[in-house]
């Protein structure tokens, strides 16, 4: 069987560009998805990010849904400690009552910015992270068939597909005790990979959404006609984490082929580690790398990310990675 291949969009806002243009391109590119085969799209919430167009996620899952017609469109993800469970399962059952059987709702625990714009959501910071695990009971109760005293209408018995998304043990954990599906966070947080999944696989609980273990590994995905253009185009995300990580995020800048001698080598090494599980090439070179992180992870599921500066090149590099075929005899069973 065929390994899957999805979509996670942060919306990227590229400099000179704007949100609009931003959004705009994320429908372009889903609706190409949805021709090429992909599984299922997902956005990201994060907030006060000037590169990032997908911060009222549901939102634009609302927009992607009514532009495209059969692919599965959801978040991966909502961080649950910003909103109210309550408030969550009246989005998500809105958009699973508009769009039946086509929407996923992906949850995590970290605040997606940083703390003084996490307290402007107004949330209590001290303790809402430790209580996810309540969060995600009282938010699973208001979707189910029996939501108790208070109901979510809509959301009431919708039954949203829920996911556990993480780039650590506690998430894994939490995946295989409730039997949900888990997502991890290769493309930005590898450390943890391989001790996340085989926790989530050995610790799994069936359950009535899940009989096994279903894990989706992120990847990052830059691919080209050529390794020297991948090559070329990795360099704006590069410059983007570079950015994140030293306190100065902004738009996706364009490519830089000077990029090695701009950028404090140190700098660039703490990027390249966090990008470390990534396929960057041509073609061939690509396929190649994506084998081998279905054949360490035994991921039944690929999630790609790509922050590529030019749509046209961005549109071109999923179009490769569609025409991938890893076969699940290449997984480690």
């Amino acid at each position: 069987m065929k390994i899957p291949f999805s979509i996670l969009d942060l919306a990227p806002i590229t400099q000179g560009s704007n949100a609009s243009r931003a959004l705009a391109n994320s429908l372009d590119l889903a609706q190409h998805a949805e021709r090429w085969g992909y599984s299922r799209y997902w956005l990201a919430e994060h907030h006060n990010m000037t590169g990032i167009a997908s911060a009222a996620t549901a939102v634009v899952i609302g927009h992607i849904a009514a532009g495209t017609s059969t692919i599965k469109v959801g978040a991966g993800g909502i961080m649950l400690p910003n909103h109210a469970p309550l408030i969550v399962a009246e989005q998500f059952g809105t958009l699973e009552t508009l769009f039946p059987g086509r929407i996923e709702l992906g949850l995590g625990r970290a605040p997606g910015t940083d703390q003084r714009t996490a307290h402007a959501l107004r949330r209590d910071l001290a303790s809402s992270a430790e209580h996810f695990p309540q969060d995600l009971e009282e938010l699973q109760t208001y979707l189910s068939d029996q939501p108790g005293p208070i109901q979510a209408v809509p959301g009431t018995g919708t039954k949203v597909p829920i996911i556990i998304l993480g780039s650590s043990l506690f998430s894994a954990q939490l995946a295989a005790r409730k039997g949900l599906p888990y997502a991890f966070a290769a493309h930005f947080a590898p450390k943890m990979l391989q001790q996340a999944l085989q926790l989530y696989r050995s610790n799994f609980l069936p359950s009535e959404v899940l009989s096994k273990p279903y894990a989706i590994v992120a990847a990052n995905l830059y691919a080209a006609d050529s390794d020297e253009e991948a090559e070329l185009l990795f360099t704006s995300v590069q410059q983007l984490f570079v950015a994140l990580r030293f306190g100065k995020p902004g738009p996706l800048a364009p490519p830089d082929p000077n990029l090695n001698q701009r950028i404090n080598p140190l700098y660039l090494q703490a990027a390249s580690e966090a990008l470390r599980f990534s396929a960057v090439g041509g073609p061939e070179r690509v396929k190649k790398q994506l084998e081998s992180m279905v054949e360490t992870t035994s991921a039944d599921e690929l999630i790609l990310v790509s922050h590529i500066f030019d749509h046209q090149k961005r549109l071109r590099c999923y179009e490769i990675g569609s025409e991938i075929s890893i076969r699940k005899s290449v997984a480690a069973e």
